[in-house]
């Protein structure tokens, strides 16, 4: 994009796009025209006078699309927190029951049986999952299903009644997100403001449900597109992602993963953590791989989805038996055991891979974050002796970076890190999340994540989407 330098004697002027009606803030579009005649001065004023009036106008305009966006953020982030909040509040308590009894496994076959067949009759397009949502932004052509948070969320819950191992995130995405698009399609929304809106809700749902409010807001602005940040929705965005948090916060739940990391910085340390971000970034990629493999191979051979669910649950219930339960649902157990710093071999890392890759490549409804900072964890760990570094430094390392090469966001996986681990691990978490975003790949757990630029730095803006396996094709 060409800049415009506008200004006068008077100022040193600010940047402006030099092409007529691009928004400088969303929902505020001006042309250079517009912007030299906004002071509505007569031509004989003094100059300086013509030149303060029209920067006080444009202050005004300013000041209302800050007001108007901090609004309706903030109605995205109420809707985010108060489902997310009930998600949540659910979730615990299904998890702490199916803890308790642990044969609630051997029923996963029949649960996915019942939820392939309600998505397959009854889904629509709320089949599409995060992807849709994702998609929608690029091209806001169709309102979402209003069926997507109820059928995800009630979804969510069964799957981890029984087992699966699925995750939060896609929940919370898709449910801010059904949300707040029935709010915008209420209000009459344009598609610009509706896709900034449901930026904003991306942020809300990601920031609400793991209580990081900063890390949503950066999630939401870089997760469409790799190799672009859409500044444009940063206010909305920022304002929904810290109301979520609020709300959940204030309804008394509280994230109770805070582990401060504070390692002594050096050269040999950064060296031996980029050879972990690589093994982070492939591990990354192979979760993909794998997944994209089963559901392929699955769809390949079996028409019917349901009976695609009802194997899937019949191969964790034979996998369960075998090795245990601690693979089943996020593995919240073992993610605090490997940043307690406790020994775990490499089978620990390769069986949650398993697990999740069968449970999403089967269609059981959920998200893939959590189970991903579950198998960051454990790689960390696993690679702690190899590399000589601290188990619970490495883990909590995993923990965001295998994440950030999965998703293609570095920035705000290093956030992540610095909101859930503190600030004194800044570094390493930067350091192990680029290495990651850039050794996993052209891949990506949201097929309708677009490459902008490739990770090479060519510039692919027309190129339509990145290699991913998200949607439920029929």
């Amino acid at each position: 994009m060409e800049y415009a330098w506008l200004g006068s004697s008077y100022g040193r002027g600010v940047v402006r796009p030099a092409t007529p009606h691009k928004q400088v803030v969303p929902g505020i579009s001006m042309s250079m025209a517009e912007n030299r005649d906004m002071s509505g001065m007569p031509p004989s004023s003094p100059p300086w006078l013509a030149v303060l009036a029209r920067r006080n106008r444009e202050h005004a305009y300013l000041a209302a699309s800050l007001g108007r966006w901090i609004i309706l953020g903030s109605v995205s982030g109420g809707l985010a927190g108060l489902s997310g909040w009930v998600f949540l509040t659910v979730l615990d308590r299904i998890t702490d029951f199916r803890l308790e009894h642990d044969r609630m496994y051997f029923m996963l076959p029949v649960a996915g049986l019942i939820l392939g067949g309600m998505y397959h009759f009854f889904g629509g397009r709320a089949k599409g999952g995060s992807p849709l949502l994702i998609e929608q932004i690029h091209e806001p052509t169709e309102w979402l299903p209003r069926r997507m948070a109820p059928m995800i969320l009630l979804g969510t819950w069964a799957s981890q009644l029984f087992g699966a191992s699925v995750g939060r995130e896609g929940t919370a995405l898709q449910m801010s997100g059904g949300l707040t698009d029935t709010f915008a399609r209420l209000i009459r929304l344009k598609p610009d403001d509706r896709r900034t809106l449901l930026i904003a809700a991306l942020a809300g749902g990601f920031g609400a449900v793991f209580g990081v409010p900063v890390t949503g807001a950066v999630f939401a602005l870089e997760v469409q597109s790799l190799g672009r940040v859409r500044y444009e929705a940063i206010v909305p965005a920022l304002s929904a992602s810290i109301v979520g948090d609020l709300i959940v916060r204030g309804l008394g739940y509280h994230h109770a993963l805070r582990v401060p990391l504070d390692p002594r910085i050096d050269t040999w340390l950064i060296l031996k953590l980029l050879l972990a971000g690589v093994a982070f970034g492939l591990a990354g990629a192979a979760f993909i791989e794998l997944t994209e493999g089963l559901k392929s191979a699955t769809a390949r051979f079996i028409h019917f989805p349901p009976l695609r669910t009802f194997l899937g649950g019949l191969a964790l219930v034979g996998l369960t038996a075998w090795v245990g339960h601690d693979y089943l649902g996020m593995s919240l157990g073992i993610i605090d055991r490997a940043l307690a710093g406790d020994r775990l071999s490499f089978a620990v890392f390769a069986l949650k891979i398993l697990f999740t890759a069968i449970s999403i490549g089967t269609l059981f409804p959920g998200g893939e974050v959590t189970p991903l900072f579950a198998i960051g964890a454990t790689l960390g760990v696993a690679l702690a002796t190899p590399l000589n570094i601290e188990p619970s430094l490495l883990a909590g390392l995993g923990f965001v970076a295998v994440f950030a090469g999965a998703s293609n966001t570095p920035l705000a996986c290093t956030i992540l890190g610095i909101e859930i681990f503190g600030g004194g691990a800044a570094v390493p978490f930067a350091v192990v999340c680029v290495v990651a975003f850039v050794f996993s790949g052209h891949r990506s757990i949201y097929p309708t994540q677009r490459v902008a630029i490739t990770k090479t730095g060519r510039n692919l803006e027309h190129r339509p989407r990145i290699h991913g396996w998200h949607s439920r094709p029929e």
